[in-house]
């Protein structure tokens, strides 16, 4: 490294670059959208990634890696693909490439009602055949555990783990009040309690409730309140039956 207007060298460093692009700068270059001299200096090894739509045997291989992975981040048996849907998932072209496939891997995962992945627990972009609210299954009861859990015991935010699955529609309002209800059951119906325990902010108290209630998941907090009640009235009567008892 030599400064402006110095006449000798300062430091000498050693570095690699890695670079990566989606685009074909040699077109960019022509279309003077790219720098010719940058290229230059950046390719010195060029190694060309052909996109998943042309390696489709790989898609195989990935999704047996990224069902096993995704299972065991969220502690659920790891699902086997119907040959079927291996057929319409190795023909699909991919657009996203792999990260698309993880993606999709991951919400088939969340979203298993069994060990076995068929046709009908795929995406309308892979099918091919539009799905309605009644096609789309509600998470499996595990793997809403395996929200919840990451959620209090992972320290992650419920606009992190809960929403965006929701907004992409692979979540349905019956999920959102599984995983709210387990929530509003260990805060004992208090929604201010909720939003810490989902590790949000105080400030987004509002935000939550207006969510909640703009897609009718709102739940009446006062049917657990009287249930922690009635289970402290039950803890309490059964410690006074034993005093009374021992009296007598």
């Amino acid at each position: 490294m030599q400064r402006v207007g110095a006449d000798r060298l300062q430091s000498r460093v050693d570095v690699r670059v890695i670079a990566a692009t989606n685009s074909n700068l040699v077109d960019r270059i022509a279309e003077k959208g790219f720098r010719e001299d940058l290229y230059y200096r950046l390719n010195v090894i060029n190694m060309m990634i052909p996109p998943l739509r042309e390696r489709r045997d790989d898609v195989q291989v990935l999704l047996a890696y990224y069902l096993r992975i995704y299972a065991q981040r969220h502690g659920v048996p790891t699902p086997d693909l119907a040959p079927e849907a291996l057929r319409l998932l190795s023909a699909y072209d991919w657009p996203g490439n792999v990260r698309e496939l993880k993606n999709l891997t991951e919400r088939l995962v969340v979203r298993a009602r069994t060990l076995l992945i068929v046709p009908e627990d795929l995406p309308q972009e892979v099918t091919g055949r539009p799905r309605g609210e009644r096609d789309r299954l509600p998470v499996h009861p595990s793997a809403a555990e395996s929200m919840y859990e990451r959620m209090v015991h992972g320290r992650e935010s419920f606009w992190a783990v809960v929403y965006p699955p929701f907004i992409a529609r692979d979540l349905t309002r019956d999920d959102v009040r599984l995983v709210v209800r387990k929530g509003l059951e260990q805060a004992r119906g208090n929604y201010k309690l909720l939003v810490s325990l989902f590790n949000m902010p105080a400030t987004d108290y509002k935000r939550f409730l207006n969510f909640l209630r703009k897609h009718d998941c709102h739940m009446p907090f006062q049917r657990f309140r009287s249930a922690a009640a009635a289970a402290r009235d039950g803890k309490s009567g059964a410690a006074g039956d034993v005093a009374e008892r021992d009296v007598i």
